[in-house]
């Protein structure tokens, strides 16, 4: 396992399921259903050409052996807005691919910063990863796990309050990459 997966594990564990800031996210974990595919090439046309193939390999694989994939580039989109814009046209091949509504893309970056968010604010925590990374979600499995969850349209509004209450200890323990 390369330090590049190693990081992005530690802040799946830590962060993500750590905080419970995706509910769903600790059985595939712990089942092995997650995929980290890392991209060390620094081509946002090769990065493209991954994720296809990552979107076709989700297609091939049974949901019990494969749940979602997270694409990591470490080595690309060093800028939130220059990420942001290949959000787009990830969004637009699953558009061409004929995909929507059977996959969809979250979107995580060290530099996260919603819209209207000042890059400061805390709320911006919940999707800054240590790389930028794109997540391949199958809309089936978020649907099913949807059903059986309470007030799952409260969960962005509890990932705010649960990151807006961490300490300066907590946010250098679970954040050590954006510390510079």
């Amino acid at each position: 396992m390369s330090q590049v997966e190693k990081d992005v594990q530690q802040w799946l564990e830590d962060v993500v399921i750590g905080l419970n800031l995706c509910p769903f996210a600790a059985k595939p974990n712990r089942n092995k259903q997650i995929k980290i595919h890392v991209c060390e090439d620094a081509s946002e046309d090769i990065l493209l050409e991954t994720i296809y193939q990552e979107l076709q390999t989700l297609d091939q694989a049974p949901v019990e052996e494969l749940e979602t994939t997270l694409v990591v580039a470490p080595n690309l989109f060093k800028e939130f807005d220059d990420y942001n814009q290949f959000l787009d046209l990830v969004e637009g091949l699953v558009i061409q691919m004929n995909k929507s509504g059977i996959y969809q893309i979250a979107s995580f970056h060290p530099d996260y910063c919603f819209y209207g968010a000042e890059p400061e604010d805390a709320e911006n925590l919940t999707n800054r990863s240590p790389y930028p990374i794109f997540h391949l979600i199958r809309e089936e499995s978020m649907e099913k796990v949807l059903k059986h969850y309470p007030d799952p349209e409260g969960i962005p509004e509890r990932n705010v309050e649960c990151v807006e209450n961490l300490t300066d200890a907590q946010k250098r323990k679970l954040f050590p990459y954006l510390i510079k």
